[in-house]
């Protein structure tokens, strides 16, 4: 790590800082682990995202992906910030109610929703409904059409194009759990049922190509093909949709091998490409929606654990195990997510050691980061895993 420390990531003791509050004294009042957010940056973050639609003059909405964080306090921020949220489950939208959330300005996602699942929705008076397959759009059908109530829908689709990522975040791919399959005719046969349907309004297509995506070239992809889809509905269907939901994954810089764009610039892309597209197809422009949650949340915060005890196999590894895990973070386990962790207490000291930061649960894949270069320890010492664009220029 030796890229310049920011100025104001450190205090006068050189102790990690975190919207201006020292994390050891965070560390100490609240224990550990400890998930620590920034909520200036979080608006800052947002706040960009508005500005590069504003200079565009387009149609958008900016919808936070709450699983990336699911909180009242998030919910109660994003609502001052005026923005959308998407929800993926009963329990996140039992949350944004106690956050008191506009129901109107929240999408619910799943791929697989239940019917009380539904029914909290249609009760909660959710703005949009993203289907995701052909049960729920016959659940959903059935369900509106009892109770007489309109509902407004986005279906989800797979659009045969993936991210270059890893598989196990990759979701845009025609061999997928997630939505209607394009390229077999699915969405075409879903557009027909939803069309039929008496109480709900097609007002969309979502889609999601997957996370922590470095490159636009994917988004430009996805824009070209839906935009083409979109002419041949309008042509065949009498259907053409008001909003292009494109979600979100734009990558955030877990380790110093990490080199993302800007969110804003994949915006932009998406903008320009849009615009491009619907002028070359000769059909109307469409209303953009986006779905940051990493690269909101992940920006502006941090996990701060405590070291306890230490390992050293000579000639193998050295070990530091710290006071969480794959309970907090079942990422680097579950498909080797890799992070880098800074010592809280100076993280401008230079490397003494390579140690591997292992969990303290009861399996042997519970290891949070590997080979990681670092100051001396000891017990008792904070380590915060971070993007370390929070620190380095």
């Amino acid at each position: 790590m030796n890229e310049q420390i920011k100025t104001d990531a450190l205090n006068s003791a050189h102790h990690l800082m975190v919207g201006g509050v020292d994390t050891l004294t965070l560390a100490k009042k609240y224990q550990t682990p400890l998930y620590v957010y920034d909520t200036g940056a979080i608006r800052a973050e947002i706040a960009a995202f508005k500005q590069v639609f504003e200079e565009n003059h387009v149609d958008y909405q900016i919808s936070y992906a709450s699983k990336a964080f699911a909180t009242v306090a998030m919910y109660q921020l994003i609502a001052q910030e005026h923005i959308h949220c998407d929800v993926v489950s009963g329990g996140e939208l039992y949350t944004a109610q106690q956050a008191d959330f506009p129901m109107a300005a929240v999408s619910f996602h799943g791929n697989n929703k239940s019917l009380a699942e539904l029914t909290m929705a249609l009760d909660a008076g959710v703005g949009t409904i993203v289907v995701d397959n052909f049960g729920e759009l016959r659940q959903l059908t059935t369900l509106t059409t009892q109770r007489q109530q309109p509902t407004t829908i986005m279906l989800r689709i797979a659009p045969g194009i993936s991210a270059h990522t890893h598989d196990y975040i990759s979701t845009g791919q025609a061999d997928s759990k997630f939505g209607f399959d394009l390229d077999s005719g699915q969405a075409d046969q879903a557009i027909k049922a939803a069309q039929a349907a008496p109480y709900l309004k097609l007002v969309g297509i979502h889609c999601h190509i997957g996370s922590q995506i470095f490159e636009v070239n994917g988004f430009e992809m996805i824009v070209d093909k839906l935009v083409s889809e979109f002419a041949r509905w309008q042509r065949e269907l009498d259907f053409y949709p008001q909003i292009m939901n494109v979600g979100g994954g734009f990558g955030v810089k877990y380790t110093a091998e990490d080199h993302p764009l800007q969110p804003t610039d994949f915006v932009d892309a998406i903008i320009k490409e849009t615009r491009a597209q619907t002028a070359a197809q000769q059909v109307p422009m469409l209303e953009i929606w986006i779905e940051p949650g990493r690269s909101l949340v992940a920006t502006a915060g941090m996990t701060l654990y405590t070291i306890g005890d230490e390992k050293d196999i000579p000639g193998i590894r050295k070990y530091l195990s710290v006071d969480g895990g794959m309970g907090d973070n079942i990422r680097p386990a579950l498909y080797q997510a890799k992070y880098e962790a800074v010592l809280a207490k100076n993280p401008a000291l230079p490397a003494e050691q390579v140690a591997s930061i292992a969990g303290k649960y009861c399996e042997s894949g519970d290891m949070l980061i590997w080979n990681q270069q670092l100051p001396a320890t000891a017990p008792g010492d904070v380590l915060a895993v971070l993007d370390l664009s929070l620190i380095h220029i």
